[in-house]
C-alpha cells in the first residue's frame, strides 16, 4: 500500500496508561464515519498496517484506541506522531450538497478591491473559525472564512470572491 492509494486521517497524538493504549487526532472532518478496524501509520516513508483492537471515538476529533500487538507503553511510544492513513476506498461517501470550507482548497481566491489573490492551498479550522491560506507572491498570506468577508463562490469555475478588512492583504505585502 502506498500513500497515493490512501488518504490522510490525522496522527498518534499521545500514549494513555501503561497498556499501550494511544490518544488519536482526527484531521479528517467526517472521522466519526471512517472504517477504523485496520489503519496505516507511515513509518520511515512506508504505510504499516496496525490491526485496531478497540476504538473509543470522542467528540473533541481525538479517539482512544489499542492496538494488536501494542500491549505496553514502550511499544506505543514508538508510534506517537506517526501519521494515520485509510485506503481510498475507505472514503466515505459525502453528499455533493454538503460543501464545506476545507473544499475551497484549490479554489482561487478574488478580493473585491485587490484583485486576484491566488489559489487556496491550505484551510484550517480554528477554535472561533476557518482561516484559508493562498501563496502571494511566495508569502502566506492568511484571512478568516466568513459570511463577512464572503461575496461569491462559484464551485463550477473554482472561484472564491471576497470583501476582506481594508489593510489586511496589504499586510502581507510589505516587505
Amino acid at each position: 500500500m502506498t500513500i497515493d492509494q490512501c488518504f490522510y486521517i490525522g496522527y498518534i497524538s499521545k500514549t494513555r496508561g501503561l497498556k499501550g493504549e494511544v490518544q488519536l487526532f482526527f484531521e479528517f472532518e467526517d472521522y466519526m464515519d471512517l472504517d477504523l478496524d485496520l489503519i496505516f501509520l507511515e513509518v520511515n516513508k512506508k504505510l504499516v498496517p496496525y490491526f485496531v483492537d478497540a476504538i473509543k471515538l470522542q467528540q473533541n476529533s481525538t479517539a482512544y484506541a489499542t492496538f494488536e500487538d501494542i500491549d505496553h507503553i514502550d511499544k506505543a511510544q514508538a508510534i506517537v506522531r506517526k501519521k494515520m492513513y485509510l485506503p481510498n476506498d475507505k472514503m466515505p461517501e459525502r453528499d455533493p450538497e454538503d460543501f464545506t470550507y476545507k473544499d475551497l482548497v484549490g479554489f482561487l481566491a478574488i478580493e473585491e478591491s485587490e484583485g486576484e489573490l491566488g489559489e487556496i492551498t491550505h484551510v484550517q479550522e480554528m477554535p472561533q473559525q476557518f482561516i484559508a491560506t493562498v501563496d502571494i507572491d511566495g508569502k502566506d498570506a492568511m484571512f478568516p472564512l466568513n459570511e463577512d468577508f464572503i461575496v461569491g463562490i462559484d464551485p463550477e469555475e473554482q472561484v472564491i470572491v471576497l470583501r476582506l478588512p481594508e489593510g489586511l492583504i496589504d499586510m502581507y505585502l510589505e516587505d
